[in-house]
C-alpha cells in the first residue's frame, strides 16, 4: 500500500521532473493521531516553475495533488522554486508555520455564565 507520502512524492515528480524534492509529513506537529497523515511540507525546484509567479507555482503544486485533498490531506506547505533561485537561496531556514488549530491538551469550552 502507498503512503500519502510517497503518493503526493511520485505525483509531484512526475508532474514537474524536479531537480530537488523534499516530501515531510508534519503530521506529528499538528492535534491528529499517531501515525496520521494530514500535514505535509514540500520544497520542490524544478525548470517547470520558470517564468511563473509564487502564487501561480503553489497553484500548480495544488493542483498536482488535488486528489489528495479529497483524501484526508488537510494542509500542504509549499516552497517551489526555479534551479537558479535554489542554488541562490537554497532550501534553508524553510519552516512551517506554527499550527493554529485545536490541542488535545486545550480544555473544552464550558458553558458561558451571565
Amino acid at each position: 500500500m502507498t503512503t500519502r507520502q510517497e503518493s503526493i512524492q511520485s505525483k509531484l515528480v512526475h508532474a514537474l521532473d524536479p531537480v530537488h524534492l523534499d516530501v515531510e509529513n508534519e503530521s506529528r506537529m499538528h492535534s491528529v493521531p499517531a501515525g496520521s497523515e494530514t500535514h505535509f511540507k514540500v520544497l520542490v525546484v524544478s525548470e517547470a516553475f520558470r517564468g511563473l509567479s509564487p502564487l501561480e507555482r503553489h497553484r500548480r503544486v495544488n493542483d498536482i495533488v488535488r486528489e489528495e485533498f479529497g483524501a484526508g490531506l488537510h494542509a500542504l506547505t509549499i516552497r517551489a522554486m526555479t534551479p537558479d533561485e535554489w542554488e541562490r537561496q537554497g532550501g534553508a531556514d524553510f519552516r512551517s508555520p506554527a499550527c493554529l488549530g485545536g490541542s488535545k491538551a486545550a480544555p473544552e469550552p464550558g458553558p458561558k455564565s451571565s
